[in-house]
């Protein structure tokens, strides 16, 4: 892992790689903690950035949750082929639905 990931970066990055990045921080942070507590550790900035790349990880999850910042995709998802009697099924179930959806949303409150 770099020393220090831009909050860029990590912005362009999937909520799957997102956990796993977090996953390895906090593994990181374990093993800094332990490093000091021991005296063996040298790099007493690092525990402040892991900490900071924690929170950043957090952030953007969080602005991904609330829906402040769109999440990015993984890549189309390939489903298999589609029979298209069941397209067509899917279509005419939605089409009441999207019905009943108009004509609530353009009556007076």
């Amino acid at each position: 892992m770099s020393p220090v990931t831009a909050a860029h970066e990590m912005r362009t990055l999937t909520n799957d790689d997102l956990e796993e990045q977090l996953r390895a921080s906090k593994e990181e942070l374990f093993n800094l903690r332990f490093q000091a507590a021991t005296g063996q550790l040298e790099s007493h900035g690092r525990l402040r950035s892991v900490r900071r790349e924690i929170a950043r990880i957090y952030t953007i999850l969080r602005e991904r949750e609330l829906g402040i910042t769109e999440p990015v995709d993984a890549g189309p998802v390939d489903a298999g082929p589609v029979d298209a009697d069941q397209a067509d099924a899917a279509e005419a179930d939605a089409a009441p639905a999207d019905a009943a959806q108009a004509k609530t949303e353009g009556a007076p409150a």
